[in-house]
């Protein structure tokens, strides 16, 4: 198949959903299909990133019209939001591609999330978040959902949302877990050593940012350094520098909080090696790639109990699940894990089989067929419709 990848971001192996596409592609490519990508990378560059996000789905419409001209494209997989334009104005081909949209987090559900983070005083939204990301955006993304022959989502949450509340019919709505890549996957899970039981290693991996739970994680963890001298923690990954970091904790707990603010994607089984406990505490999440990935490493996962890891991981077996912005069941997991080292140990193992189930191969294969089946039921409808 001929299948071309949206992304409203720069394309990069090493970012989050940019690099799910990115992971996705290739896995497309390996099974044998022909696969051409289109983000912002695609754009002017000297266009800041604020006014691709917005005129974005112009620009994919122009592509889209003169790739269809040039030859035939079996599917467009487009990320939330990327196609409207086209879908809504020009899609009127007579051998039109499979469109197919994918989330990696609903816009409507991260809109609800800002709003309740706004309300509690931990964000401010600035006077432009209505004129466009609070609105126009919104749209944008229902138009795009409600014209997709196939929708692919990431959670249970995403799926009752989007049949629900924007009308999107069940019958196109499917929920397909993200992958890992397959070196993360059969890595040695060493067993804890004597040295280790006594200094624990606890590894954060993600932005620096509101909506990772910083300001419930880091009042938690600094208590726990103050309490257990021996504990280490490190921030992979912030994108944000080190004093930034080190200036939300007391100086006294400095010395043991490493800050890496930005890391190849390939190395963080390393950056792993010596950590014990994860700490995932995201207000939203679609998935949860950084939790799988971190598990697949050999770390016991402490997560909140967002639509993503809810999908993955069982409180008690193979993570500790705690409630959305709770500081003290936060600080209550780690404490559980700090005191508890055979629970730890069981933990540790249950979660790395756990993360052995999820692959981009497997993904990959899993999305093709459901490609080839929509392909299929459409051909179908079309020459009953010519008889």
């Amino acid at each position: 198949m001929k299948i071309l990848l949206t992304i409203h971001e720069r394309l990069t192996p090493n970012a989050g959903a940019a690099g799910s596409t990115f992971q996705l592609g290739q896995h497309y490519l390996s099974l044998g299909h022909d696969v051409t990508y289109y983000s912002f990378n695609d754009l002017p560059q000297w266009m800041p990133d604020r006014l691709k996000e917005v005129v974005f789905p112009g620009y994919l419409a122009v592509h889209l019209v003169a790739c269809l001209r040039r030859g035939f494209i079996d599917v467009v997989d487009a990320s939330t939001g990327d196609v409207w334009w086209w879908a809504l104005f020009l899609r009127g081909e007579r051998r039109r591609p499979l469109l197919s949209t994918r989330s990696h987090y609903l816009e409507q559900l991260i809109h609800l999330d800002r709003l309740e983070e706004q309300r509690r005083g931990s964000l401010k939204l600035s006077w432009q978040y209505p004129l466009y990301r609070g609105s126009l955006q919104l749209l944008e993304v229902a138009i795009s959902l409600r014209r997709s022959d196939l929708v692919l989502l990431l959670n249970h949450l995403e799926a009752e949302c989007v049949v629900q509340q924007l009308g999107v019919s069940e019958s196109h709505v499917h929920i397909v877990a993200n992958g890992i890549p397959e070196s993360f996957l059969g890595l040695p899970l060493l067993p804890m050593t004597e040295a280790e039981h006594q200094g624990v290693a606890i590894a954060l991996v993600g932005t620096y940012i509101t909506r990772k739970g910083i300001q419930y994680s880091v009042p938690a963890l600094n208590n726990i350094l103050k309490r257990y001298p021996q504990v280490r923690v490190s921030f992979l990954g912030t994108g944000c520098s080190e004093s930034k970091v080190l200036d939300d904790f007391e100086v006294g707990v400095r010395d043991r909080i490493t800050v890496l603010p930005h890391f190849e994607h390939a190395d963080l089984p390393s950056l792993l090696e010596d950590h014990h406990i994860q700490l995932f505490p995201s207000l939203s999440e679609a998935f949860g790639k950084g939790l799988v990935e971190a598990m697949a490493c050999g770390l016991a996962p402490i997560t909140t109990e967002t639509a993503g890891p809810l999908e993955i991981v069982k409180d008690g077996y193979d993570a500790i699940v705690v409630p959305i912005r709770d500081q003290a069941a936060i600080e209550a997991g780690l404490e559980k894990l700090l005191s508890d080292l055979p629970f730890l140990v069981e933990l540790r193992a249950n979660a790395y089989r756990t993360a052995q189930r999820f692959s981009w191969q497997r993904t990959a294969e899993h999305r093709l067929t459901l490609y080839k089946n929509a392909l299929q039921d459409r051909q179908s409808t079309s020459g009953e419709q010519n008889v």
